[in-house]
């Protein structure tokens, strides 16, 4: 028994990352080659920096909260996008990408976190996300708490930037739920709002689901293969026993439905327009931007580098989704654009979902052809970031004079906010697919070419059908903006609760607001300007 006892410490010795290989001059595999075992870890500081900076961020608002006085609390939202500013900054001498930390040192070189030119990318959409959703939130968070409120969106942000750079299951879902979980708290920050806190309990129980559900995929498949690093868990599962095969299989599909969840594809999409609506505005965005990268970003790390092995299960299942959820999410705008109360935010709730059905798309492919597909996935996100935080500025500037937020509170913006009004309409052309949104028609085009050069035929002419159902409610909404106001009042809607006027009401608009649109305005016109290396940008931050 003590030999045995000795034999499992010494293996458990052996699988401890390396420490001081970085100051001896050995790498991690010189010393196991030599029979040395390492107790310590060597850390890439810079690799981590984003997500620590941010996270270390949220820790030091929520103690300057403690001491600050309340007419110093603003103060809190400029250290908040200070930091944010600060977490991009790191990413500048990172994006050569091809660093890594945590690893194993016996065996695969496998490591736990990784810094390549992907999660550059996906780390400088989250956290450009988070900076612009502190602009929107600047001058709206007056009743609410401001200390909580900025350590609650940098603690999601932290989570958000680990999540592309995790290279274990462990790691992911960790980092998942740090990006989750305090977005539940941001949506139901708004104390005493019925439909703030029934959207934070929606948006909390469907999340809890699918975090269970996806747990249980991930153990199932760890059960399979014995590892929960996702390189090896690759290589294990195409030599998977056949008597594992089917506890492997199921795990790969409960580990899909979980980031279904995630990601908002349908039928897995139910809490998305109460969860916008409730939620205040800014968070509503990040939401619609931010949630979607972390739950897309992990989605193609199981896809891509984990589960090639079992693209016949995912493949197909995925193109489902994709179709569902762009004919649902399309579908279902139509409808609340021909409702009486036809509210803006829950349009964009539903668009999103749509967006989400063409973000599939380039995945589903991947299961059919190369993994180069999934460079249209991500250049579709940074598109739909740009644009779809620019409508949301749009929105929360209209919100100052009308909190209901219908699309009868746009109409005649043009006459009062020409620039805003323009903005908007750009931004609504984009997402359309319509010039002058160049980089919305490039980004459609490239995921339409994913599908028809995997041979998804069948997905190409169902995307092209709800590229054309978006057109209506999509050209409506920029009509509106451009038309005279109507003298005749509406009678409110049953989510707004207040009377619809006639025209906007002239007031001078926030500086950071105004930044927010300024700022996603001048990049959506940059990219519609050089779509194609856009593209070029995104197809080498694969794997």
């Amino acid at each position: 028994m003590t030999a045995d006892l000795s034999t499992t410490a010494g293996s458990l010795v052996a699988q401890v990352p390396d420490t001081a290989a970085a100051a001896t001059g050995h790498t991690a595999g010189s010393l196991a080659a030599a029979g040395v075992p390492s107790v310590v870890q060597s850390i890439d500081w810079l690799a981590i920096a984003p997500p620590t900076l941010t996270a270390l961020a949220a820790l030091a608002v929520l103690v300057a909260d403690l001491f600050l006085p309340a007419h110093r609390k603003r103060l809190l939202g400029y250290a908040t996008l200070a930091a944010l500013a600060g977490a991009l900054a790191f990413l500048i001498p990172l994006r050569s990408g091809d660093r890594a930390t945590f690893c194993v040192t016996t065996g695969a070189q496998a490591c736990s976190y990784t810094a390549d030119h992907f999660t550059v990318v996906i780390q400088a959409l989250v956290l450009g996300g988070a900076f612009l959703t502190v602009l929107l939130s600047l001058d709206d968070t007056r009743k609410l708490p401001a200390g909580e409120y900025w350590f609650l969106l940098l603690a999601s942000a932290s989570g958000a930037a680990l999540l592309p750079a995790s290279r274990d299951l462990a790691t992911l879902v960790v980092a998942l739920e740090v990006a989750s979980l305090p977005a539940f708290a941001l949506v139901g920050i708004k104390r005493g709002d019925r439909r703030s806190s029934e959207a934070a309990l929606k948006f909390f129980l469907s999340s809890v689901v699918a975090t269970a559900v996806m747990l249980l995929g991930v153990s199932f498949v760890y059960a399979a293969t014995g590892t929960l690093h996702l390189t090896e868990t690759a290589d294990r599962l195409d030599d998977v026993a056949p008597v594992l095969d089917t506890l492997a299989k199921t795990g790969v599909a409960l580990t899909l439905v979980g980031f279904a969840f995630k990601t908002a594809a349908a039928p897995f999409h139910f809490w998305v327009p109460d969860t916008y609506v409730g939620a205040p505005l800014p968070i509503a965005a990040y939401l619609s931007v931010v949630g979607k990268a972390v739950g897309f970003s992990g989605l193609i790390l199981v896809t891509v580098i984990a589960f090639p092995s079992y693209a016949d299960v995912w493949g197909p299942a995925l193109a489902v989704l994709a179709a569902l959820t762009m004919t649902v999410g399309n579908v279902a705008a139509l409808r609340q654009n021909a409702t009486r109360a036809r509210s803006a935010v829950r349009l964009l709730a539903w668009s999103s979902v749509a967006q989400a059905g063409y973000l599939l798309v380039p995945i589903a492919a991947a299961a059919y052809s190369s993994d180069e597909q999934i460079g249209s996935t991500v250049a579709y996100a940074l598109m739909y970031a740009v644009v779809n935080l620019g409508a949301f500025a749009v929105a929360a500037l209209v919100a100052r004079t009308h909190p209901g937020n219908r699309l009868s509170d746009y109409r005649g913006l043009y006459a009062t906010r020409p620039l805003a009004a323009l903005a908007l309409g750009f931004f609504l052309l984009c997402l359309a697919g319509l010039p002058p949104g160049i980089i919305g028609l490039f980004a459609k085009v490239t995921v339409f070419s994913a599908a028809v050069d995997a041979g998804l035929g069948w997905l190409a002419v169902v995307m092209a059908v709800n590229v054309v159902i978006a057109l209506y409610y999509y050209l409506q909404w920029t009509a509106i903006l451009f038309r005279a106001p109507d003298g005749a009042p509406e009678t409110a809607g049953p989510e707004t609760g207040s009377p619809a006027s006639a025209a906007p009401r002239r007031f001078r608009a926030p500086t950071p607001l105004t930044t927010a649109i300024v700022l996603t305005s001048a990049a959506g016109i940059l990219l519609s300007g050089a779509p194609q290396a856009v593209l070029r940008f995104a197809a080498v931050s694969l794997f």
